[in-house]
């Protein structure tokens, strides 16, 4: 029996050292690589995908190209111009990159997204420069979220590079998922693929931060509010309709919504309450003209305890409650009236069971490279991740990036990347991608 055990320990410690050196020989050839990908996500950033306009083909072209030069072959998948023009963007082409490595085992996803909000003003670096300055990279997209497609790019190819070394015998399938619409929801992105049917992946990893790994997620409701009133001379306002005057009241009771919004808590770690944020407003034709139509687009964040169908009609009630506040007592001619338009409905991202071996490998190799536990929580934001878990897949966000969205100025002036936090979170890809497909 004691022989027995110590052939067994034998071959398990024999087991755990090899494992720790492939390990190591997946950080050594991300080390050995890290230049070229630092110039290879450069490239990517250099190349503007701001959206709205979203013209973003030509920089799915762009990384097209790029990935050719490193011997992979991007599947391109235009949008049809018609469907691109009615969703509000003007081009879209997704891609991916299927890596077979052998029968059997699972497929894994890595997703991506290269659209992008606008600069903005404020900046000191340009937006699309991809300056780099005492280990950070600067630009738009660095952080959110090209620096991942270098990360799951490099990752895989350092699983490759190891496997030729090796000639390990490793199952299953990596895809590599780049997409260009989740600032508009990702229906024509990952909702548009999965629909057509152009990929199934077992799991999937998206684009993320390198500090914890999300399993949850807020949904999201937009919505534009036009009220239509009636112009005027400014000397002679009596004879028009305030539109402003009414969109201000409506204003006025949404935001209320607020204060009741925070006293509802969720239960998933990371994610406190529901909000409302109103982020664009227009309307009138001159100082001197009294406004007959405005139109302002609100965003309604839900948790992921909430029911989406049940937010919007309590929105729309507000609403129209606002409204029959505004014109009572009012004539007629004297009335406002309203249109709403959904823009988007983003459900939350919800925990899929299967997505334990995720979580688990990202935890312990995040662990071991970071120095310091990977929490697993939920996050405020919305993503397009949700669309495969709707189709019954399990994801996790994970990628390149510091441990709060502020701290990366997103959707801000001055975004940027850690260049080690690029490294390491290339690091923790590989290794989970080893153990998949191992």
């Amino acid at each position: 029996m004691r022989l027995n055990m110590s052939c067994t320990n034998s071959l398990e410690f024999k087991k755990m050292t090899i494992q720790l050196s492939t390990y190591q020989e997946l950080d050594q050839w991300i080390d050995a690589h890290f230049d070229e990908q630092v110039q290879f996500l450069q490239a990517l950033v250099q190349v503007p995908t701001d959206t709205p306009p979203g013209n973003n083909a030509p920089h799915a072209q762009k990384t097209t190209e790029l990935l050719k030069k490193i011997g992979y072959v991007a599947e391109q998948f235009p949008v049809p111009e018609a469907e691109v023009k009615a969703y509000g963007l003007t081009s879209l082409t997704n891609l991916i990159v299927r890596r077979p490595f052998g029968a059997g085992g699972k497929t894994i996803a890595l997703n991506a997204h290269g659209d992008v909000v606008p600069p903005g003003e404020g900046w000191t670096h340009p937006p699309y420069g991809a300056e780099i300055e005492n280990g950070q990279m600067f630009g738009r997209a660095t952080a959110v979220s090209k620096c991942d497609f270098s990360t799951f790019t490099f990752a895989l190819r350092a699983v490759e590079a190891l496997q030729a070394k090796n000639n390990l015998a490793l199952k299953g399938n990596v895809e590599l998922h780049f997409t260009y619409d989740e600032e508009f929801g990702g229906e024509k992105g990952p909702g548009w693929l999965l629909d057509k049917g152009h990929t199934r992946p077992d799991l999937m990893i998206a684009a993320g931060f390198s500090y914890q790994v999300v399993t949850a997620h807020n949904g999201c409701l937009q919505m534009e509010v036009t009220v239509h009133g009636k112009m005027a001379h400014a000397a002679i306002p009596d004879t028009g309709v305030d539109a402003l005057q009414a969109a201000v009241q409506i204003l006025s009771s949404l935001y209320a919504q607020n204060k009741l919004y925070k006293q509802i808590s969720s239960k998933v770690e990371g994610i406190n309450h529901p909000y409302l944020n109103v982020g664009r407003i227009e309307g009138g034709t001159n100082t001197n003209v009294v406004p007959g139509t405005v139109s302002f687009k609100l965003d309604r964040r839900m948790i992921p305890e909430e029911i989406p169908e049940q937010v919007e009609a309590n929105i729309r009630q507000v609403i129209a409650d606002a409204v029959n506040d505004f014109n009572q007592g009012r004539s007629s001619d004297a009335l406002v009236s309203v249109d709403i338009k959904r823009i988007l409905m983003a459900h939350a991202m919800k925990p899929l069971s299967g997505n334990a071996p995720l979580v688990q490998a990202i935890q312990k190799h995040g662990g071991e490279i970071f120095g310091e536990p990977i929490p697993a929580m939920g996050t405020p934001l919305y993503t397009d991740v949700r669309l495969y878990v709707e189709k019954g897949i399990p994801g996790v966000i994970y990628g390149a990036g510091p441990r709060t969205v502020l701290e990366s100025h997103a959707k801000r002036a001055d975004e940027r990347l850690n260049l080690e936090d690029l490294r390491k979170a290339t690091q923790v890809i590989s290794r989970t991608l080893l153990d998949l497909l191992n």
